[in-house]
């Protein structure tokens, strides 16, 4: 039976002490260079990091219809993933990888007035809450890098046969009234006279399908941003489109279905910035103005100060991180709630003081600072440093974080909008047409996107879900 004897010294604490000797760690015979000696085993894998799912919206999900009065877990993470194969979610449930957070109503914790949050594994075929919050290790969305570099149409108005199958296959969606592109990097999408691959001049030309007229642009990716880009087909479906982003209040007027529809738009960016938001999500309400440089000829976008001197445009941007700060950096997930030229770089760089790693025009400084520093980061929850064990055969050159140059990671991941060929159809026919819209109506009011990171990105992903502990 063990004791423990408390002696107690006159001005200085209590020391305890015990029979128990401390249990040395075990000993295994190790061969360095044909010479043996005594050390310790060596440690098993770590815990891959933990990238934070947003809080679940309820049921039913935007733009999927469910007959169930619930949503599992693995039904989420399967919508959050569209772009990820399944059974690479199903694997993570099967090998108890996914978490989910919990109130802890301990009785140290009652005893000092309030709750701390923990994780606890939860099975595939849970039902989801309202405002629950998963977590999942990020090599759910490691991907396999192609070894070619994304190709880029040649600067012409008349694309042959590659180039428009090429751009045919950036096509992710088609109706009678939008397309949706995977638009790449380095591609503009509005040109000039000198600018002749822009991405509208290409649709015209290889995208009108059995149209006469090619698809425009309703709204903008910046030329080096990456990801969803939306184009209307008919003049209908783009005023729809325009008065949708312009003045959101004036289009939900047309119909409560529209309304509705409209309610639920929204469209989320995943972005990899230079350090890490000192809050872990937020709203970002930063009014933007364009200023004028010293040489007279470039335009630079940056915060309005409201001194009521100048002319601004309000800019709202939702944020929310998505894991830990890995190699300088983090990556996070960006909503914006107004329509702006460089919003969400200049949000970045400015508002949250993180620019986007590869924006040299909003964070150049940062960027000369950061490629010059060591960097040692360590894991929020053990304080451990965190080690990189680099891919085998990656080629980390072709603009990843750890490229000398890297490009911009900024990539329009999800987008959610009304159903506008649905909408259109039913606010143009007549009561008399009653097969049309019995059609129409077992389609889905809203639509919903899901776009796989270019490859510079998909990289740089899959270096940090290559970190261990």
């Amino acid at each position: 039976m063990w004791w423990n004897k408390v002696v107690k010294l006159s001005g200085y604490g209590v020391r305890h002490y015990s029979r128990f000797k401390k249990v040395q760690p075990p000993r295994v015979i190790r061969v360095t260079n044909n010479v043996a000696h005594l050390g310790r085993p060596r440690e098993g894998p770590k815990p891959r990091q933990l990238l934070s799912l947003p809080p679940f919206p309820g049921h039913p999900l935007p733009g999927r219809n469910s007959s169930t009065g619930h949503v599992t877990a693995i039904s989420w993470l399967k919508y959050y993933f569209d772009d990820i194969p399944g059974d690479v979610v199903q694997s993570h449930f099967n090998k108890g990888l996914v978490q989910m957070e919990s109130l802890d109503s301990s009785m140290s914790s009652k005893s000092q007035g309030m709750q701390t949050k923990s994780t606890r594994k939860i099975n595939h075929n849970e039902a989801m809450e309202p405002g629950a919050r998963v977590s999942v290790p990020v090599s759910v969305a490691e991907a396999k890098i192609s070894k070619r570099f994304d190709i880029i149409p040649s600067g012409t108005l008349y694309p042959n046969a590659d180039e428009i199958e090429y751009l045919q296959r950036l096509v992710k969606y088609k109706d009678s009234a939008i397309l949706v592109l995977n638009k790449p990097p380095k591609l503009p999408v509005k040109g000039n006279l000198p600018i002749h691959n822009s991405m509208d001049a290409l649709a015209a030309a290889a995208l009108s399908y059995d149209y006469d007229e090619g698809p425009k642009l309703v709204h903008r990716l910046d030329r080096e941003s990456s990801g969803l880009l939306l184009m209307g087909r008919t003049k209908e479906s783009i005023s729809y489109l325009h008065l949708l982003f312009s003045d959101i209040n004036k289009a939900k007027s047309l119909s409560k279905g529209w309304g509705d529809a409209c309610e639920s738009t929204y469209q989320r960016y995943w972005a990899l910035v230079i350090g890490s938001p000192k809050e872990k999500e937020g709203l970002i309400h930063a009014p933007i103005t364009k200023v004028m440089l010293d040489d007279g000829k470039t335009e630079r976008v940056i915060v309005a100060n409201r001194s009521g001197l100048e002319a601004f445009q309000e800019a709202i941007t939702e944020y929310r991180v998505l894991g830990p700060m890995i190699n300088g950096c983090s990556w996070i997930e960006l909503r914006p709630h107004t329509s702006r030229k460089h919003q969400l770089r200049v949000h970045c760089a400015e508002a949250l003081g993180t620019p986007i790693v590869g924006d040299y025009k909003y964070g150049w400084f940062v960027h000369h600072k950061w490629k010059q520093m060591p960097r040692v980061d360590f894991e929020p929850n053990s304080g451990e440093p965190y080690r990189l064990r680099r891919p085998e055969g990656l080629d980390v050159q072709k603009g990843s974080v750890l490229s000398k140059v890297p490009l911009l990671h900024l990539h329009c991941r999800e987008m959610v909008l009304p159903n506008i060929e649905k909408f259109l159809e039913i606010h143009t026919s007549k009561g008399s047409n009653y097969q049309s819209k019995l059609k129409y109506s077992s389609k889905p009011d809203v639509l919903r996107f899901v776009a796989p990171m270019p490859s510079h990105m998909k990289i740089s992903w899959n270096l940090m879900s290559s970190y261990l502990i």
